[in-house]
């Protein structure tokens, strides 16, 4: 999760790429460049253990875009693939 976000924040789409699950992963990904990420806060975490295949991460991620704050919230689920993290999707 850390490190999607540190990707986010510098613009890094081939880290995202590939720490994105195969089944969910965009062909293409194009950052917006008037987004500039300020902050990541977890706020929970289940599962994800050594070994665990399945985990959840909640958490609130600030930016600013064109001087206005934002906030994503979302609680995000991850599955171990070849022994990686992949981000798979937002879930409710």
């Amino acid at each position: 999760m850390r490190s999607r976000y540190t990707a986010f924040a510098r613009g890094d789409v081939d880290h995202l790429l590939r720490t994105w699950h195969a089944t969910t992963r965009p062909p293409v990904l194009e950052l917006d460049a008037d987004l500039r990420w300020t902050g990541l806060e977890v706020l929970a975490t289940s599962g994800g253990g050594l070994l665990e295949a399945r985990g959840t991460v909640q958490f609130v991620a600030r930016a600013v875009r064109r001087g206005r704050p934002e906030e994503l919230h979302e609680h995000s689920l991850f599955l171990r693939e070849q022994g990686q993290w992949r981000y798979v999707a937002a879930v409710p």
